[in-house]
């Protein structure tokens, strides 16, 4: 799994980071985490409020951060491949 966190390093994108770590690791899943600054980068996928957060290529959360609860139910999603 291929896990990109789309902001520009403000407090609310460092936290969808740290959380979204914690649920890999409470789900004991491995993947490749990527931090993506580049605001022509982050309009690549169509997001215009950060933080974003894109799973396999499809973008899943934008503007908020959510509970690690709910990135782990997104990171479990079947529309995910997992």
């Amino acid at each position: 799994m291929n896990i990109k966190v789309l902001g520009s390093g403000c407090a609310n994108c460092k936290t969808l980071e740290r959380r979204t770590l914690e649920a890999l690791d409470a789900l004991q899943l491995t993947a490749e985490v990527e931090k993506v600054t580049e605001y022509a980068d982050i309009a690549s996928y169509g997001v215009m409020r950060t933080p974003g957060l894109v799973l396999d290529g499809r973008v899943v959360v934008q503007g908020h951060v959510p509970t690690v609860e709910k990135i782990k139910e997104l990171i479990l999603s079947p529309r995910n491949g997992s």
